[in-house]
């Protein structure tokens, strides 16, 4: 057995060379371990080495590439950009860093002005194949076309309304990417007048094209094609016939016959130009803002946002301005015929003006964003033409007030005067015009009721100006009614034209419109044509005179008549023979042409002239006042009423 010392020393013994191993190890580990790192280090810096190597041979590569890209490119450059565009602009791309490397690295190197110099040359192609692309595929919009367009808000339920297409669709991909590269790479912006000039022109000829075709249209057929006349296209047969647009009326310009536009002889087909011409214009206003929001939609696809409105505004000029002159000229036509009193013509400007008014929200929409002179040309057309409209309905007033009374010109069988009807028709076309007629008059107002109320104030002006007419019309008429010497042919006349005047009033809308100032105005019109009656009925009074009781002397049966009687008799049957026959023969000759009231005159009169007779007639009959009794009896009863009921007929 070890004794316990030993066992001791053995173990540290151990446990010291245990020790010394460890430190041994440790020391083997480090020094492999800084080895592997002194590797590591040397293959890394090897790696690195040739990387900078590899660089340095990529970018010496790269810059002599520069020195190639002017002997790349230049074919592609001369050759152009037609049909293949993407590969023009890539060659672009690469002359534009070979710009930049030399202008940064090598400013005074020759290679510098070459890759310029073909730089401008690629941008100038540029330029050239979008004026190119523009012009070429750049189309005039056909009248049909633009006529479907215009009349497409009425069919939403049938069909959607489909965009234009100004280019095909692979060419407005071409011109959006040169328009993109020549703002981002080629600084310069002639390329937007380019594209303003272009559009602007096919804008304008579109609405000129579409005037034309209802030119074409009308001396062809002789009846102007009107999208308010229902009838269908022959190239168009599977859409419903196009409507004037915002219209439910069509509105046909009437003639007013020469006492109102005092000039000899009808003027025939005059009418049917003034209403062609109003056609074109209300559809080509009506082109003009759905070909001008088509524009835009375009415009936003190859002008930069920040050039899109000035662009937009140069591109309508022409197109707008062309409108605006023709209504001007409309304007202008106007003036020249309210001054020779040819209010036909001047009522061309109502339905272009309502037209005007209700295309307005849409017209500034199209021109938001345009320059204030833009926006302010409609506005500016709509206030002359409600001016011009103003002066024409205050001249007819004054014209129907002072029409002369020339004796020529008066009915000789005292119907109904042309000036009643054309008064009469004038007002019954300004009933399809209402509101547009009373804002004309609103418009010269000055009182602040003016445009606080304004609707019902426009309404109330309207109908004060139709009883200011029917008033200067009435006084008129009692002049011209003193033409006449027979004072029973001027209460006929008077009559007629009274009763013209009522009927007329109470067919259409405009009773209820005087009636808004007025509302005794029809029974004053029934009380004048009475009274007018009652004048007339007079004129039988010096017939009915000769067999009135009063006077006629007393018949005793039995009792023979003394001479003096019997001459007084006599003298009675021959006053009403010959007074019967000689009104007769006049009032035969005169007209009543509203047949219920010939009927009803008539048979007034025949029962108050039957009745008188047939008692004279029944009194002295069989008295023996003479031995010719036929000379004096000359008609029996109902030979007088027939004779009455053939009054105003110069046919019976």
């Amino acid at each position: 057995m070890i004794p316990p010392q030993e066992a001791s020393a053995r173990r540290r013994e151990i446990e010291d060379k245990l020790k010394q191993e460890e430190e041994t190890l440790s020391f083997i580990r480090d020094s492999l371990e800084k080895s592997d790192q002194l590797t590591k280090n040397m293959t890394e810096n090897l790696q690195r080495l040739q990387e900078n190597v590899e660089k340095t041979l990529s970018c010496l590569d790269h810059v002599i590439s520069y020195y190639h890209v002017a002997s790349d490119t230049e074919k592609i450059i001369r050759e152009g950009p037609t049909g293949r565009l993407e590969e023009y602009l890539g060659s672009m791309a690469k002359i534009q860093k070979a710009v930049e490397y030399f202008q940064d690295n090598s400013p005074d190197s020759p290679e510098l002005n070459k890759v310029k110099l073909l730089f401008e040359r690629g941008k100038e192609s540029l330029e050239s194949e979008f004026r190119s692309l523009m012009t070429r595929h750049s189309k005039v919009v056909s009248p049909v076309l633009i006529l479907d367009l215009i009349g497409g808000e009425e069919d939403l339920e049938l069909q959607e309304e489909v965009p234009l297409e100004h280019l095909p669709e692979s060419v407005l991909h071409d011109v959006v990417r040169i328009s993109r590269w020549l703002v981002e790479y080629g600084r310069n912006q002639d390329f937007m007048n380019v594209y303003y000039q272009i559009r602007s022109s096919q804008l304008d000829r579109s609405i000129k094209g579409l005037k034309e075709h209802f030119r074409k249209s009308s001396s062809s057929s002789g009846v102007p094609y009107s999208p308010a006349i229902p009838n269908k296209r022959k190239d168009t047969p599977t859409k419903k016939p196009v409507k004037r647009p915002g219209h439910e009326h069509d509105f046909r310009v009437k003639h007013l016959s020469e006492a109102l536009n005092d000039k000899a002889g009808p003027l025939a087909g005059r009418d049917d130009m003034l209403d062609v011409e109003t056609d074109a214009y209300i559809h080509c206003v009506s082109a003009f803002v759905k070909l001008a929001q088509s524009e835009y939609q375009l415009l936003t696809d190859v002008i930069p946002e920040h050039h899109q409105k000035k662009t937009f505004d140069s591109l309508i000029q022409d197109a707008l301005d062309g409108l605006m002159l023709e209504g001007e000229n409309i304007v202008v036509a106007a003036r020249k015929a309210i001054i020779r009193h040819d209010f036909s013509a001047v009522l061309t400007v109502f339905p272009i003006l309502r037209h005007l008014k209700q295309t307005k929200p849409e017209f500034d929409q199209v021109l938001q964003g345009t320059a204030a002179s833009t926006k302010n040309k409609l506005p500016s057309l709509i206030t002359s033409m409600e001016t011009v409209g103003a002066k024409a309905l205050e001249d007819f007033a004054d014209n129907i007030k002072n029409d002369p009374d020339k004796e020529y010109n008066m009915p000789k069988d005292g119907t109904v005067h042309e000036l009643t009807s054309n008064a009469i028709l004038f007002l019954q076309q300004l009933l399809d015009f209402q509101e547009t007629a009373g804002a004309m008059l609103a418009s010269q107002e000055t009182s602040s009721s003016a445009t606080s109320y304004s609707s019902e104030f426009s309404k109330r002006l309207l109908s004060t100006y139709i009883c200011k007419v029917l008033g200067n019309l009435q006084l008129n008429l009692l002049s011209k009614s003193k033409v006449y010497e027979d004072p029973a042919l001027s209460a006929i006349f008077l009559h007629n034209n009274y009763n013209y005047i009522l009927k007329a009033l109470e067919k259409s809308e405009l009773i209820q419109l005087v009636a808004v100032t007025q509302k005794t105005a029809e029974r004053s019109y029934r009380e004048h044509i009475e009274q007018q009656i009652q004048t007339y009925q007079r004129s039988w009074l010096k017939v009915t005179d000769y067999i009135a009781e009063k006077n006629l002397p007393v018949v005793q049966p039995g009792v023979k008549l003394r001479d003096k009687e019997r001459q007084m008799i006599k003298e009675r049957f021959k006053g009403f023979n010959d007074g019967l026959e000689e009104l007769c023969k006049i009032q035969k000759a005169w007209a009543i042409p509203d047949t219920e009231q010939r009927d009803k005159i008539r048979q007034a009169q025949k029962s108050i002239v039957k009745e008188a007779y047939g008692a004279f007639l029944s009194r002295y009959g069989s008295v023996p006042f003479t031995k010719n009794p036929e000379k004096y009896i000359k008609y029996r009863v109902e030979q007088v009423g027939d004779m009455i009921d053939r009054l105003f007929d110069t046919s019976a």
